[in-house]
């Protein structure tokens, strides 16, 4: 089963049958998409421009088996967004709903994987209880890398606050069995989002926010790929960051993720 297409479908409000109309195809063929058959190419472009999401997001390119091309020549890239606003909300809450060891997200503050979902906190409390590991590592908004960083956007002080209001959101899991939230003070190059074999990296350009800047979908293939590298330097933050004590924070003259 296609649960993706489901779930689009679901969230945009087309029935299989309007889908087949757009597609110019018979509303059997749909419902043999729905079942986890591959369309046609041109079929698969139609529906993706029809339901405004990512053709790789509906159909995530294969992994491939032995004697696939090393994981450096591009096989692991699934996916890219001209900016972070481009990636569906769908597939936000696919992959954190989807993921079954672990989520771990490395930003300065985060705000929109809140905003964008007023229920992150509850969602990433549950799929905690279901044992999959919950990591979060957000900027020290006392540190100086979150100062730096504001200076270099042009916002100052903004920055440290966004962390502060966004950190906000996430205080229910401090006390939740399988979830952590940190604070670091490393000068962050990428945001990076990670559910188990998927990865969102969402690389920082120089006074610019990570908002409007490319979003890259990476899937693991093997241990010589890009995935590995970039979850090799989330693990190096990660263990450099301190654990956020809410109750023991203090404010700060300080300092967009």
């Amino acid at each position: 089963m296609n649960e993706r297409l489901h779930s689009v479908l679901a969230q945009r409000g087309v029935s299989p049958e309007s889908l087949a109309e757009a597609c110019e195809v018979d509303p059997k063929t749909v419902t043999r998409w729905l079942g986890g058959r591959l369309p046609h190419p041109r079929h698969r472009f139609r529906v993706a421009h029809h339901l405004r999401v990512e053709e790789l997001f509906l159909w995530p390119a294969p992994v491939l088996s032995a004697g696939r091309p090393s994981a450096g020549s591009g096989v692991e890239l699934v996916g890219t967004y001209q900016n972070r606003a481009s990636v569906p909300r769908e597939m936000w809450l696919s992959l954190l709903q989807g993921a079954r060891e672990q989520i771990s997200v490395l930003v300065f503050s985060g705000t929109f994987f809140a905003q964008s979902n007023p229920h992150v906190a509850k969602m990433l409390a549950e799929r905690a209880a279901a044992g999959v590991r919950v990591r979060l590592c957000f900027g020290d908004p006392n540190g100086h890398a979150a100062a730096i960083r504001g200076r270099e956007e042009g916002i100052g002080d903004t920055l440290a606050a966004k962390i502060r209001a966004s950190l906000t959101y996430y205080r229910p899991l401090v006390t939740e069995a399988g979830c952590e939230v940190r604070l670091h003070d490393t000068t962050l190059y990428t945001s990076l989002f990670r559910y188990d074999d998927d990865l969102l990296i969402n690389p920082h350009v120089w006074g610019q926010p990570a908002s409007a800047n490319p979003l890259l979908h990476l899937k693991r293939v093997d241990s010589a790929g890009w995935f590995d590298n970039y979850a090799q330097s989330f693990e190096a933050v990660w263990a450099g960051a301190r654990p956020w004590t809410p109750d023991q924070e203090v404010s700060s003259s300080h300092g967009q993720d």
